[in-house]
């Protein structure tokens, strides 16, 4: 983000714990804030009138959660659910739309990513209908794994089917398949990436697709922003919720 807008927004930006499972919006819900993720992982997630679900995008350290907000909508039919614990940035809705409705930088770098979101958003839903679960589910790791700073996911087969919109039966074939190939190991509740060449080897294009799409919209955008004000150190330890 360039430095002057950051400037500006320093003040009123609030770091906060997101813990895993937590819900920071649901369908037609009133969003109050918009999230920056930095550790966390936010999983944008639809849910059928049967109760079947599956996700259309993940927001990383990449991105922001909440786009509606300053695209008029303010609502979705869709939720945000924390899939990997950890922390973000949040800024109530009234400044972010301010900063936007400024035209500057940071309009455009928001502009960008909403571009990538709805790239990866199209490309999710072409590989989820014409690619098998274990190139999904390779897909789905390799993109975990660039928003994270360690090899070893804190995830169930359950939530992974569910991202997915897959039986669990389909995942454990699947990740089955990938630790006889040495490429992951899996416990449970863990899974841990051995060798990811293995997997972008594995995996379908899509995941190609949607990293070179980001780096081409965002990438002159930072080139061009100043260093930043550094915010407030975060933990390195993500919160989890304790099982009752």
């Amino acid at each position: 983000m360039p430095a002057a807008e950051l400037a500006r927004l320093v003040p009123d930006l609030e770091l906060v714990p997101l813990l895993l499972g937590q819900i920071l919006y649901e369908p037609g819900g009133q969003m109050q804030h918009g999230y920056f993720p930095t550790t966390a992982i936010v999983s944008l997630h639809y849910v059928m009138e049967t109760g079947a679900s599956a996700e259309t995008a993940g927001v990383g350290n990449e991105g922001l959660v909440g786009v509606s907000l300053f695209m008029g909508g303010n609502t979705t039919p869709s939720s945000a659910v924390v899939q990997t614990a950890g922390h973000a940035y949040r800024l109530p809705v009234r400044l972010l739309q301010r900063e936007f409705k400024r035209a500057g930088p940071l309009q455009l770098l928001l502009l960008r990513y909403t571009q990538a979101l709805l790239t990866q958003m199209t490309q999710t839903a072409a590989c989820n209908r014409h690619h098998s679960v274990e190139q999904q589910l390779c897909r789905w790791l390799l993109l975990t794994l660039d928003r994270v700073s360690t090899r070893d996911l804190v995830m169930t087969q359950e939530l992974v089917a569910s991202m997915l919109g897959v039986r669990r039966e389909g995942i454990t074939e699947a990740a089955g398949n990938l630790q006889k190939a040495g490429l992951i190991s899996y416990r449970r509740g863990h899974i841990s990436v051995l060798q990811r060449p293995g997997l972008e080897s594995r995996s379908c294009e899509c995941y190609a697709v949607v990293k070179k799409e980001l780096f081409r919209l965002l990438s002159d955008v930072s080139a061009h922003a100043q260093a930043a004000p550094s915010l407030a150190p975060i933990n390195s330890q993500p919160p989890r919720i304790q099982p009752s």
